[in-house]
């Protein structure tokens, strides 16, 4: 009897010792479960020679709204224009075109939150560069003048808020070589 008494106080004092059982933590793969809604983002870039449409260049691209850096609108359009260094008759290629990211976080009340990075670059036209008898050699120019590209560009970063199926007119700016405006509007569409 004295051994099943030592018994019991022995197991209740080591009940005291043992550290109490905790729920298992999560393995470090298996984190909070994201969810992504399906979104379509359409960005229009207009061009006004006053009241006149000249241009309308449209994009489009569906992603996951999740606001993680993967998860994203990223378009890269264009060609790659070479211009002349003058430095041992060597060409330097730039990239003319659209550069377009978004991300798109999920808010409150059916609204998402939007960051968007525009860039659009084009030629403008050209100017004559003189040039001596060497380099004139070195491109073949006909004149003692090379003609180089100029090059006009437009960048902006922003952060939309957005209902699904509305329009925003984001940025309207006018381009001082020209006097041409350019409109930029944006769509998001919710897929379901």
């Amino acid at each position: 009897m004295k051994s099943v008494k030592t018994a019991v106080l022995f197991l209740a004092a080591s009940s005291f010792l043992v550290p109490p059982l905790r729920a298992q933590d999560k393995p470090k793969g298996e984190e909070k479960t994201v969810h992504a809604t399906q979104v379509k983002v359409q960005i229009v870039f207009t061009e006004f020679e006053g009241d006149k449409k000249i241009k309308s260049m449209p994009y489009a691209s569906i992603f996951a709204a999740t606001g993680q850096a993967p998860d994203s609108m990223k378009l890269r359009i264009g060609s790659r224009v070479p211009l002349f260094t003058g430095k041992d008759g060597g060409l330097q290629y730039i990239d003319v075109g659209t550069n377009l990211d978004c991300t798109a976080d999920r808010l409150d009340e059916g609204k998402f939150g939007l960051r968007i990075a525009l860039e659009r670059s084009w030629i403008q036209g050209d100017v004559p560069i003189p040039i001596d008898s060497t380099t004139q050699a070195q491109t073949g120019a006909a004149d003692n003048h090379f003609k180089e590209p100029v090059i006009g560009q437009y960048k902006t970063t922003e952060y939309l808020i957005a209902r699904d199926g509305q329009t925003i007119e984001t940025t309207v700016a006018t381009d001082p070589l020209n006097g041409r405006l350019l409109k930029i509007e944006l769509t998001l569409n919710v897929l379901k």
